[in-house]
């Protein structure tokens, strides 16, 4: 089909302008049907990353009348499509329009669907309620309840953390309780940048949280029953097995609870790059399923009559099927274990019809079904790590260049070993250069070692540590498997020391201050056009990879961290720990700062920092930046000063900041932070330059049904 020529007026240039931008039109459509023919193939893909691109969009633009907008934006370009674009490129633009707006339009339904009572203010309670869930968080010395309160006054559901030492026993799901206990709206996002807990509630209908006051009487009890308490019993047989950290992370791997590691051991496993082998997610899953598939094929390949009337390779896979739900229950069917689970089945479903075992096109429909189910998961780095992996090592293997180089041939053992160990380094070094835009942007830090920590502790576990420990359990049923825990612990041993030593080097966790919304997509974006496409132009994606990357180092950090309540205040300095106005700041809340802050370490005090002048009341300081003096004040007691006195003060200073409110008298020379102007803004990042930047978790947050 052409396109349409211009119409001629006599006299006049136009026709000849209007025939030349023709034959350009008409050039370039020929070109990219040309390039369309030759992806066909991978065009469905992108109507997943359309998909996703509607939900994602849907998170971060601000409120309805964006969202709006981009739905006619959307359903525009699909009509352009599918009526007013000949060939494949209008179909494929007419699909990927009606992707993005089935995204955004999937988000916005769930989110709305979803809508549960929220406290509007902290209250102080004492009411009856069912025990849904009981988590204990042995690290923190908590023990989190998810309860079903009966007063009508409470939201239908509540979360509520209760000292490990004061829980009596029998709290089981479906125990029914009474305790008194302070509940308060979900927590917004602290700081910009930061994890959204409040977006979490919403999604999972939680109305409050709080933490239990006083003891907490058991009226009902509830015994464990069905897969919770073979779960309870699991654990305990398994720390009696393997008593100390090696037991800790053996549970984590049979039953998928990582309560009873330790903050020492959990802080060098995600330093040294290894936490992924504590969740039960697609590593487990996959040894559970191969293991069981390769099992039962061969030993049902030891009956010739079976062999000769069954097809055994789908048999093995209905049992590696039922393996692998088994385990996903078995561990409480977690979303990410759901999701891996989901993937293997598909695998296993290729492989029953003869079909290629690992495609993007499986990824991508696991991606689909996972984002209808749950469309929030999208903007999740479990969800977003997980399938970036996959496909990753999906798009590097199936490259010419890598099948080529590693591809198997006649040659001595020596050889085959270099090409096998060429083929691990390869994907590990390319893998975590692709999860690190993810690493950075939801976590603040990335390892700079972890590829070499995984390439010894993912052969480890896959081959020694999860074999010796369902091999141990096997024979635990006949009394005989104390030898294969004692080997086991070994393993786990080796494994602990590997997460110590690399999370130990100096420099082994590099960290960034928030990053720009608009760097990470152009990153992300720059990796599905290297992923999905074929062919040498998959190159083009490294552009917008690496403009992205530069927008992301070239962030400056910020020079004040303010959280939403007003309570904690960072002075932040490039290269030095933050500055905390509290000393009584909570290990969570240091953390949070310093990761804002883009620093690997503890921090500091304000009053400690020379040129400083703090009382009990309050703590003025001076930061220097682009050749001006700011001056502030931060108040951090709850006691009312005379009038005269703080109107002086705030007279003084550039910016204030109180926790409490602060008279109308009071009024700094740039900035007035008080708890009528936090509870609009939420939390802050300032940078102090010419001009000064603000970034508040209002902005962020927009509209959404969960902002406060």
């Amino acid at each position: 089909m052409e396109w349409a020529s211009a119409p001629s007026i006599a006299g006049s240039p136009l026709p000849l302008a209007a025939r030349r931008i023709n034959a350009l039109l008409a050039a370039a459509h020929q070109k990219i049907e040309l390039f369309l023919d030759a992806q066909q193939d991978q065009l469905p893909l992108w109507g997943a990353a359309g998909l996703g691109g509607g939900i994602s969009l849907w998170f971060c633009l601000q409120g309805p009348v964006q969202w709006q907008a981009l739905l006619c934006l959307a359903a525009s370009a699909m009509l352009a499509g599918f009526l007013l674009v000949p060939g494949r490129s209008g179909t494929a633009l007419g699909w990927l329009g009606l992707t993005v707006a089935a995204g955004m339009g999937l988000a916005w339904g769930k989110a709305e669907w979803v809508t549960a009572p929220r406290l509007e203010r902290p209250v102080i309670a004492q009411f009856s309620a069912t025990l849904l869930l009981a988590e204990p968080r042995a690290a923190d010395g908590k023990l989190r309840l998810t309860l079903a309160p009966h007063d009508p006054k409470l939201p239908p559901q509540v979360r509520v953390n209760v000292d490990l030492d004061a829980a009596p026993p029998g709290l089981n799901d479906g125990a029914e309780l009474r305790l008194r206990a302070r509940l308060a709206p979900p927590p917004p996002r602290a700081l910009p940048g930061s994890h959204d807990f409040a977006r979490d509630a919403w999604f999972k209908g939680l109305g409050a949280v709080g933490k239990a006051l006083g003891p907490i009487t058991v009226l009902r009890p509830a015994p464990p029953s069905g897969l919770d308490g073979l779960r309870d019993q699991l654990d305990r047989h398994i720390q009696q097995a393997l008593p100390g950290p090696a037991g800790t992370i053996a549970t984590a791997f049979v039953s998928g609870n990582q309560n009873a590691i330790s903050k020492d051991d959990a802080d060098s496993m995600r330093r040294s790059g290894l936490a992924h082998l504590l969740s039960v997610s697609g590593l487990h899953i996959a040894a559970v399923v191969a293991a069981t598939m390769f099992l039962s094929l061969r030993l049902l390949a030891l009956s010739e009559r079976l062999a000769l009337r069954f097809n055994l390779v789908l048999v093995a896979a209905a049992f590696a099927a039922a393996a692998g739900i088994g385990y996903t229950l078995l561990t409480g069917a977690q979303v990410p274990t759901v999701r891996s689970c989901v993937a293997a089945l598909l695998v296993l479903a290729g492989l029953a019809l003869g079909r290629e075992a690992l495609s993007l096109r499986l990824v991508a429909a696991g991606a689909v079904l996972v984002m209808l189910i749950a469309p929030e998961a999208v903007v999740g780095p479990s969800f977003q790590m997980s399938f970036a992996s996959v496909a990753t090592i999906i798009a590097l293997q199936s490259s010419a260049p890598v099948r080529a180089l590693f591809e198997r041939r006649e040659e001595g053992l020596l050889q085959r070993i270099a090409r096998g160990f060429g083929s691990l380094l390869l994907t590990g070094l390319v893998v975590e250069f692709a999860l690190m835009p993810f690493a950075l942007y939801h976590f603040h830090r990335a390892g700079f070692y972890g590829v070499i920590a995984n390439l010894v502790a993912i052969p480890l576990t896959t081959f020694v540590c999860m074999p010796l420990e369902a091999a141990a359990l096997a024979l635990d049923a006949v009394g005989i498997g104390h030898p294969l825990w004692v080997a086991a612990g070994w393993s786990l041993d080796l494994l602990l020391w590997v997460a110590h030593r690399v999370a130990g080097v100096p420099g082994a966790v590099a960290m960034l201050p928030t990053m720009p919304t608009a760097a990470f997509a152009a990153m992300v974006l720059g990796g599905m056009w290297c992923c999905l496409w074929r062919g040498r132009v998959r190159a083009w994606g490294v552009v917008p990879i690496a403009v992205g990357a530069l927008a992301a180092v070239l962030v400056p950090v910020p020079d004040l961290l303010i959280s939403g309540d007003g309570r904690h205040v960072a002075l932040v300095r490039a290269g030095r720990p933050p500055l905390m106005l509290r000393e009584r700041a909570g290990d969570f809340t240091r953390r949070l700062f310093t990761e804002s802050a883009g620093f690997d370490g503890d921090t500091g005090w304000i009053e400690d920092e020379p040129g400083a002048r703090c009382t009990l009341d309050a703590c003025r300081f001076t930061v220097g930046r682009d050749g001006r003096s700011w001056h502030v004040l931060a108040f951090r007691s709850a006691y009312l000063a005379p009038w005269s006195d703080t109107v002086a003060a705030c007279a003084n200073a550039d910016i204030v900041i109180a926790d409490r409110r602060l008279p109308r008298g009071c009024s700094p020379r740039w900035l007035k932070l008080d708890r009528q102007a936090l509870a609009r803004s939420g939390g802050l990042t300032i940078r102090l330059g010419n001009p000064p930047v603000i970034m508040t978790v209002a902005d962020g947050v927009g509209q959404h049904p969960w902002a406060s």
